[in-house]
């Protein structure tokens, strides 16, 4: 039986084409295409061009490169009439049913070389979509190098027409995928078309049914094409995100129908293009007439300047981003700067000097909601809550509560958790939120917050947001080349001097242990020896550490080494000073260490000094002197790193969220990390930089293995739990009284806690208390919660928090309960373990897995694994083998130890029903798998090879069929239970 051909390919796909009600029409060469455009231009435009129009049009249409093309695609074209009159006529329609779609094929163009085109898909009779197709047996690569040709060679030929193309189709009849017209692209950048659920969708029929339909097609044409400004190239979103915007904008146009403004939020893991998905979702909404006002938030400055280079490289002049409050208050208000001559004459001071001018010194520039210069408008959460709070702001905006105002926030998992949330529902009366974010909030991960009149309560991003409108984890993006796997290892043993006992880091937890210089210089050290086999000397690194101290510790140790001739590594640094230093401590600081660093230097005096440092590397002038020169520093960094100057960027939390960099392939972590905070981190090291970078290192300085293992976990997992179960109010007042009733026999009352008569009886205090608070927090979220009927005041709490508050930390900062470790331990830099969050991880998850006794927990880490098993080739042709064992195993017939003999016999099983259908001899087929296992390439075998297997005569006819078809069967044999096992 032969295979299917290029040219049955290319006709199937022209039939399927025609069903769907294209024009077949039949276009030989460039003369053909442009008589065809006339004629198609005319009636989608209601209109008749004489031969001297259509030529001025073709000049028109002529001029520019393919990014001049594609702009000019989504306009219009001027026609002057001999009358003077003037036409515009429409390329491309946002409306599917007011273009018209034809197909040709084999178009014959002449430019270097002649070239024939295989299937063209024309709207409007302009080409704007070229397939190219390959047999069944051929790779996809083939059909993409060839378009690479055609371009070089013919594309811009006989009027350049073919540089109206807008996306290519590339196919091998069971493989198929897409990508924008770009000519920096690589085979990497090309994408497979997916259902809303990324399920691929790979067989060329089924691909066109989904994606070359018109009316999809128009709006990957009209909306989802992107031009890049600063790079002056084209884009097209994945799947995932055209998924994503279609979602947020099905919701706002449901809220404009029903009243009822419904929020929601999109999960799409970190590294998957977030930014270009709002983006387009920000200029989608911003052109609705239903939408007063578009607002895209940030979480801080630094992301705030990061994401509107980004807006501003998609569209030139779409975004004002804010420099401060006063400044957002004027794009709230549609109002300018008065010229300064203007402000002069007016009387006003000399002030005018100093910066921008008072507020009123601006005027109108809009009275209406569609005469606006921008509805669209990037700031920071913090600017937002500042102009709906402080009272010189708040009561210029009260008049646009009523605005239909949607808010975006990026990052969600961050700044939406505090009172700030609240006060923007409670101001903009009709807002509509949604949110982006790579790791969201969910029962296993949520932390309390205090919410104002709410007390503390642990809230998910559901909680806020209401539904998550599309997933797009981890798994995915891996499995879709649109991130790298990550390969983590964990390195460094405690060792008692004395008694020679093993500890693994985490065993151990003493801030003292890990702040101390001996062990920071070890792991500098460490470090010092690794950089260049890690990033192979073409990327460079991050590395974070707990606290401002320990930077400060770090920093130090590169310098000195680098003074005795121990590297050449660029250290750059950068962390919140002052008033700002509690953000970088976040939970991890040792008051007493903090006290000890502030009370030698000021970190601010540090940073001043580490900048002073980087000047004179880099012949800069920055400081902490004013906002604008550290912000600029920032700045300065940021680019330093991305552009591969700065070698090791030294942080504390500045960087790990926000920052993508594709140069940076490594992190070394010396803090405590988990959950949200631990994926966010790891993911700086896997953005895509060509075919060298093939994962993200990541080079733990402390065992975070299980966190990392429980982090993974979570965000692999499709269905996790999004409601937090709040307690029975019944129960819970039952759980204060008894709390209450313990509490007293400590500290009968709140005097006695002075009298306390030792260091235990006060820590027995101190966990108490902490007890009755964390129930009160809960309580307090009921109405009809009264904290008198349960046998206390609320003077007397807060006077019992007093004393807690004072002895906790009176107690943190002299922590005598606390002998120094330092004299008694050793600490080995040994590598511990290694793993690979792709393969390797699988017969972990798989273990621990069945060790589960509960079902609940069972499941769950089963459904981890399925997602887990679609993310590697290599795992996803064992899926249905290790989905096998999982049944066996919950059912009960076999353990989990006996993995490897459950492979081993489906592999005999395998093996032998190859030999039957096939008619191999089994000691040969036996064999050639031990050779195999052994390290025998399937593709190096010959045909004469595979002919010795068999012991069925054959024709020299007949063998053309069955000798690739056993091969392929050996390739499938080994992909399912050689590679990756041996």
């Amino acid at each position: 039986m032969s295979t299917q051909s290029e040219a049955k390919l290319e006709n199937d796909l022209i039939a399927q084409l025609i069903a769907a009600s294209f024009e077949l029409v039949k276009i030989e060469n460039a003369a053909a295409l442009k008589a065809n455009l006339k004629v198609q231009l005319e009636r989608a435009n209601n209109i008749t061009l004489t031969e001297r129009e259509f030529d001025n049009v073709l000049i028109s249409l002529e001029k520019g490169n393919i990014f001049d093309k594609s702009k000019r695609l989504k306009g219009k074209v001027d026609v002057v009439h001999a009358d003077g009159t003037i036409s515009y006529l429409t390329l491309l329609s946002s409306d599917a049913s007011k273009n018209i779609f034809q197909v040709t094929n084999q178009v014959t163009m002449h430019g270097k070389y002649e070239n024939r085109y295989d299937v063209t898909i024309l709207v409007n009779g302009l080409p704007l979509v070229q397939i190219e197709l390959k047999r069944r047996g051929i790779e996809m690569a083939e059909a993409f190098k060839q378009i690479k040709r055609y371009d070089k060679h013919t594309y811009g030929a006989e009027g350049a027409l073919f540089n109206y193309i807008q996306l290519f189709v590339i196919s091998n009849g069971v493989n198929t995928k897409y990508f924008s017209n770009n000519r920096e692209l690589s085979f990497k950048q090309t994408f497979h078309w997916t259902d809303f659920h990324n399920n691929k969708i790979n067989g060329l029929t089924q691909f066109a049914d989904a994606f070359l339909n018109q009316e999809h097609l128009t709006k990957m044409l009209s909306r989802y094409i992107v031009q890049n400004e600063t790079g002056k190239f084209l884009m097209v979103l994945r799947p995932y995100q055209f998924y994503a915007v279609e979602a947020i904008e099905s919701q706002v146009h449901e809220s404009t129908k029903t009243g009822i403004n419904k929020n929601g939020y999109i999960w799409h893991t970190t590294g998957s293009g977030k930014t270009l998905t709002s983006f387009k979702t920000a200029q989608i909404l911003s052109k609705l007439d239903s939408v007063d006002r578009v607002v895209f938030v940030v979480d801080r400055k630094d992301l705030d300047y990061q994401t509107a280079k980004e807006f501003d490289a998609f569209l030139k002049g779409s975004v004002d981003s804010t420099g401060d409050t006063k400044s957002l208050l004027n794009q709230f208000l549609g109002s300018r700067p008065v010229p300064k001559q203007s402000a002069k004459a007016s009387g006003n001071s000399a002030n005018d000097d100093e910066g921008v001018p008072q507020v009123a010194e601006y005027s109108p520039i809009y009275s209406s909601n569609v005469n606006r210069i921008n509805k669209l408008t990037i700031t920071t959460i913090q600017k937002l809550n500042n102009l709906i709070t402080k009272p010189r702001f708040k009561g210029q905006v009260e008049h646009l509560r009523q605005e239909r105002v949607v808010f975006i926030f990026d990052e969600c998992h961050r700044s939406q958790f505090g009172e700030t949330h609240q006060n923007i529902v409670e101001f903009f009366e009709k807002a509509q939120l949604f949110g982006f974010t790579g790791t969201p909030i969910f029962a296993d991960n949520a932390t309390a917050k205090k919410v104002e009149g709410k007390g503390v309560q642990k809230r998910t991003t559901k909680d806020l947001f209401g539904e998550r409108l599309h997933s797009y984890v981890i798994i995915d993006a891996i499995r879709d080349d649109n991130v790298l796997p990550f390969a983590i290892e964990y390195y460094g043993k405690l060792k008692h001097k004395q008694i020679g006992l093993d500890a693994d880091v985490s065993s151990i937890d003493i801030a003292e242990f890990f702040s101390s210089p001996k062990r920071i210089k070890q792991v500098c050290e460490h470090i010092i020896g690794i950089h260049g086999h890690k990033t192979k000397r073409k990327f460079n690194a991050m590395l974070c550490v707990a606290s401002v101290p320990d930077l400060i510790t770090y920093y130090d140790t590169f310098k000195a080494l680098k003074a005795e001739g121990k590297h050449k590594l660029n250290i750059g640094t950068i962390f919140s000073y002052g008033v700002n230093e509690a953000e970088e401590f976040e939970g991890e600081a040792d008051a007493k260490g903090l006290a000890e660093a502030n009370a030698k230097v000021h970190s601010r005096d540090k940073l001043d000094s580490y900048i002073g440092d980087y000047n004179d590397q880099f012949g800069t002038s920055y400081s902490t002197q004013d906002t604008d020169s550290f912000y600029n520093y920032y700045k300065d960094l940021s680019n330093r790193t991305k552009n591969g100057e700065v070698d090791i960027l030294l942080v504390v939390n500045m960087f790990l969220t926000g920052f993508d960099a594709p140069s940076l392939n490594t992190i070394y972590v010396d803090k405590n990390l988990k959950f949200h905070g631990l994926v966010q981190a790891f993911s700086r090291t896997n953005r895509l930089n060509g075919t060298v970078k093939s994962h993200g290192n990541v080079m733990c300085y402390r065992n975070l293995k299980p966190q990392a293992d429980e982090a993974f976990a979570l965000f692999s997992n499709k269905q996790p739990i999004e409601y937090i179960e709040v307690p029975d109010l019944e129960v819970l007042t039952e759980d204060f009284v008894k709390a209450l009733e313990a509490l007293k026999a400590i500290a009968p009352d709140v005097q006695s806690v002075d009298d306390l008569p030792d260091e235990d009886m006060q820590a027995g205090f101190i966990k108490q208390f902490r007890i009755l608070m964390r129930l009160k927090n809960q309580l307090e979220t009921f109405s009809d919660f009264d904290i008198e009927a349960l046998g206390i005041s609320e003077q007397e709490f807060v006077d019992y928090a007093s004393k807690y508050a004072d002895l906790a930390r009176e107690r943190k900062v002299n922590p005598t309960d606390k002998e120094s470790i330092l004299a008694d331990i050793d600490f080995e830099l040994e590598l511990l373990q290694r793993d690979n969050v792709n393969v390797g991880y699988i017969r972990h998850l798989l273990q621990t897995m069945l060790e589960e006794s509960c079902d609940d927990a069972k499941d769950k880490k089963r459904q981890v694994i399925a997602n887990l098993l679609v993310t590697d080739p290599t795992l996803y042709s064992k899926r249905s083998l290790i989905e096998g064992f999982i049944e066996k195993s919950l059912q009960g017939l076999v353990q989990g130890a006996e993995f490897d003999e459950y492979i081993e016999e489906q592999k005999q099983l395998k093996m032998r029903k190859i030999a039957e259908e096939e008619k191999l001899d089994p000691l040969k087929l036996d064999q050639i798998v031990f050779d195999i296992e052994q390290g025998l390439n399937v593709e190096s075998l010959k045909s004469d090879d595979i002919a010795k297997l068999t012991t069925e005569k054959m024709t020299f006819r007949t063998r053309r069929t069955i000798l690739p078809r056993i091969t392929e069967r050996l390739k499938s044999f080994a992909a399912t239970f050689i590679e990756g096992f041996h």
